[in-house]
């Protein structure tokens, strides 16, 4: 049986760390991922997924220090379903137990982005552009060197090199 789970989006919230009975860290948190869907007239329908998701330990702390609401995360881990009781009604969650987290934004782009959005917003709301690593990449431009490579042979002459068609194997 396998049981993996793989995630990239953002945090709709900053993480909430708490410490167990037995002084374990563990962070609780969202993560909200863009689905595109096609609606019954063909049109795509742009949604979000908001999956819960628990990190223990290190993690748990790394996550409450370093990441903040909309901060665009990693998350390598297994799916987990549990039931408790409150008010005399049993709750039923589903949530990933994370086994590795990562943040894959740097500071000053997470910085950026907050600046550019005028701080974080109240409420998630998905971006629906491209990625950003899409819309940076730029294909190189290659152009022709503008003097000739200097040859020497070292028979003294600087004339280049004759290759005609009768010299080559092919």
């Amino acid at each position: 049986m396998i049981n993996r789970v793989v995630l990239v989006g953002r945090l709709t919230r900053d993480v909430e760390v708490r410490k167990t009975q037995s002084n374990l860290s563990v962070a609780s948190f969202t993560v909200a991922i863009d689905n595109r869907r096609r609606a019954n007239d063909g049109t795509a329908q742009n949604t979000a997924d908001f999956i819960n998701c628990v990190a223990w330990r290190q993690s748990a702390d790394f996550l409450g220090q370093y990441a903040r609401k909309g901060a665009m995360v990693g998350v390598e881990g297994r799916l987990q379903t549990r039931n408790y009781e409150r008010d005399g009604q049993k709750v039923y969650v589903t949530e990933v137990v994370c086994d590795s987290v990562s943040l894959l934004e740097s500071r000053a782009q997470s910085e950026a982005r907050a600046q550019n959005s005028g701080g974080y917003q109240d409420s998630y709301q998905p971006s629906y552009q491209q990625p950003a690593y899409q819309q940076s990449y730029q294909q190189p431009s290659y152009s022709q060197p503008t003097q000739q490579p200097s040859f020497d042979d070292g028979f003294g002459s600087s004339a280049g090199l004759d290759i005609s068609s009768d010299d080559l194997p092919f």
